[in-house]
């Protein structure tokens, strides 16, 4: 069974219009070991929640689909590289990436305040007090509920 995700991003560093122009990315930079070890279980077709993150306002912005699992985040052996890490090697790299395509813009950007209106969004880790992970795994029917959202006019 494909699995559901949602990844944020800061949409002036990588905004669901930079992934439909590009049409797949590397989902690299991630530095938090917890984060690391989601997008280590990604496999490809599983789906995940685009989330614009630190705008104004946040929120839901569009779909985008996992192309292939994750692998070696070159990001980290680079020193020029925000996301340089010196005690990677490449004999024991620390941080990886899957790639992503995109698959949708949502018709609307669903803001954080109207996802912690849903009932069936209440649990999602998005909306945990100190809940700050850039990947995170969407369960039930949060996928759909997110979706459903950004395809229809707000109520």
């Amino acid at each position: 069974m494909k699995k559901k995700w949602l990844l944020k991003s800061e949409p002036d560093t990588f905004s669901i219009d930079d992934l439909q122009n590009k049409g797949s990315s590397l989902w690299d930079g991630v530095r938090n070991y917890q984060a690391r070890n989601f997008l280590m279980e990604m496999k490809p077709g599983d789906e995940a929640i685009f989330y614009h993150s630190n705008a104004n306002p946040p929120g839901a912005a569009g779909v985008a689909i996992i192309l292939d699992s994750a692998k070696v985040d070159p990001t980290q052996f680079n020193p020029e590289s925000e996301y340089f890490d010196s005690k990677a090697t490449i004999e024991k790299p620390r941080w990886f990436c899957p790639e992503v395509g995109f698959k949708k813009k949502f018709s609307r950007l669903v803001p954080l305040g109207e996802l912690r209106e849903h009932e069936k969004l209440r649990n999602m880790t998005l909306l945990q007090k100190g809940s700050r992970l850039s990947v995170t795994p969407l369960v039930g029917d949060e996928f759909a509920t997110i979706v459903d959202l950004g395809s229809s006019k707000k109520n």
